[in-house]
């Protein structure tokens, strides 16, 4: 809720925001996240309390709650700390779509290189970064918390910023147990070679068809093309025949039809460590940002949270975690007395492509793409109303477009995607990068819980 003249309010009720518009004392600025603003109050007529903004970061998704805390005397005379959840959001990191977009960039120019086409030589690898440098899909975890932090500052009175900061020894997590002292500076290949540690691991023998005698190459599990690493434990010994035979397939699909020797191989299978490697490049950088919001910034340990949503039962999501970020005295009485039933989720969809050419798949320019994105007014990712008169989806719509140049924008609702004419469209709101939607608290995260 914002003031007259547009500074923040405390959030209210879904019901006293439906009051406020039927008499016409408020009109609403933004859809998603909703927000209204008073017609008739100003902040020095109000009183705001102010909230807290708590942020549980992750690889592929960031938790963000507004809280507030009370203090309360209890049944015994002491006083605790109540604390509310009022706004729930989770934002689901589009950062693996951005790395494998990276990947295919890479494969075109290292193809036509190979091929001997005109194109430009590669870069020198010596080549120095700026201070804070991240690569592209890292930068965009940092940038999009940042951006979502930013935006709920801007809606509601955030007084301080809590946040969790946890760092992960990835060097234990690949040993699978605590390491001490000097077993931090010896991995998995002290003292011998990778290929004469795999040869000593599957005793000589290719592990697909156990043959032995023949010439053995060093195959991976997971393809390099397919996101696979250079870790020891995604490293076997192949014979030729079945090197080939695999290809750049996955492990899982070449020997889908030998589930016995598909679980022999996969013991060996670790964790894999870009998610935690993620959050430690990312951590400094993140707190920096939100520094920069001109507001108290406070770090917490995961160990606490993780103990906090313990305490009071609740379940592993982003959100919840977020929620429970920060100091909480549970034994003291301390507690977390409410939380959202329902998570707005926003998903980062980007603001389209900057390439002028669509490629084929060898890399080469196939159609040329045009240099608008804005088609009779609307972009792509713009939320509308369309009322369409007849036809087979007669009525009134809400959803998000994708443009076209003919003017027919392609409308996507829950009951399916259609094609309208953009006379029959209304915006609501300007496409911000982000695709919105809502979930049940209880309903188990659509992204996965790294951090």
């Amino acid at each position: 809720m914002l003031s007259k003249e547009g500074n923040p309010l405390m959030p209210c009720h879904p019901a006293r925001a439906r009051e406020l518009l039927g008499k016409g004392r408020a009109v609403v600025t933004r859809q998603v996240p909703f927000t209204i603003r008073l017609k008739d109050r100003t902040l020095a007529e109000s009183e705001v309390d102010g909230v807290q903004l708590r942020i549980d970061p992750g690889s592929k998704g960031t938790g963000f709650v507004l809280t507030d805390e009370k203090k309360e005397a209890n049944e015994h005379g002491t006083t605790v700390t109540i604390r509310r959840g009022l706004v729930s959001v989770e934002l689901q990191h589009r950062a693996d779509q951005i790395r494998l977009c990276m990947q295919q960039r890479a494969g075109y120019r290292n193809r036509r290189r190979s091929a001997n086409c005109r194109y430009r030589a590669p870069r020198s690898r010596n080549r120095g970064h700026p201070a804070g440098w991240l690569p592209p899909s890292l930068r965009h975890r940092v940038d999009t918390t940042f951006s979502v932090a930013k935006r709920l500052c801007r809606y509601a009175p955030v007084t301080e910023i809590h946040v969790e900061l946890v760092a992960f020894d990835t060097h234990s997590m690949s040993a699978g147990r605590p390491l001490k002292g000097a077993e931090y500076q010896q991995g998995p290949l002290v003292g011998t070679s990778a290929r004469a540690y795999l040869h000593a691991k599957w005793d000589n023998a290719c592990a697909y068809c156990d043959a032995t005698g023949v010439p053995l190459n060093i195959d991976y599990l997971q393809p390099r093309s397919r996101g696979g690493s250079n870790r020891i434990t995604n490293l076997v010994l192949a014979c030729v025949p079945c090197n080939q035979a695999k290809g750049n397939s996955p492990v899982e699909v070449f020997l889908a039809h030998r589930p016995d020797r598909l679980a022999k191989i996969l013991q060996q299978v670790r964790t894999p460590l870009h998610d935690a490697a993620a959050m430690n490049a990312t951590r400094w950088q993140l707190m920096d940002a939100l520094s920069s919001l001109g507001k108290p910034l406070h770090t917490w340990p995961g160990a606490q949270t993780r103990e906090n949503r313990s305490a009071m039962g609740l379940a592993k999501t982003h959100t919840l975690d977020a929620l429970s970020v920060g100091s909480l005295d549970h034994e003291g009485g301390d507690a977390i007395v409410r939380f959202p039933a329902q998570v707005l989720v926003a998903k980062a969809t980007g603001r389209g492509s900057y390439a002028r050419t669509t490629p084929d798949r060898f890399g080469f320019p196939r159609l040329r793409r045009s240099r608008s994105k804005q088609h009779f007014g609307y972009v792509t990712g713009d939320l509308v109303r369309a009322n369409v008169p007849s036809g087979q989806w007669t009525g009134t719509w809400t959803g998000r477009i994708s443009v076209r140049a003919r003017g027919q924008h392609s409308l996507r609702t829950p009951m399916g995607r259609f094609n309208v004419s953009h006379w029959n469209l209304r915006i609501l709101q300007r496409g911000d990068g982000y695709g919105y939607s809502t979930q049940p608290e209880s309903a188990p995260s659509t992204s996965r819980k790294i951090a």
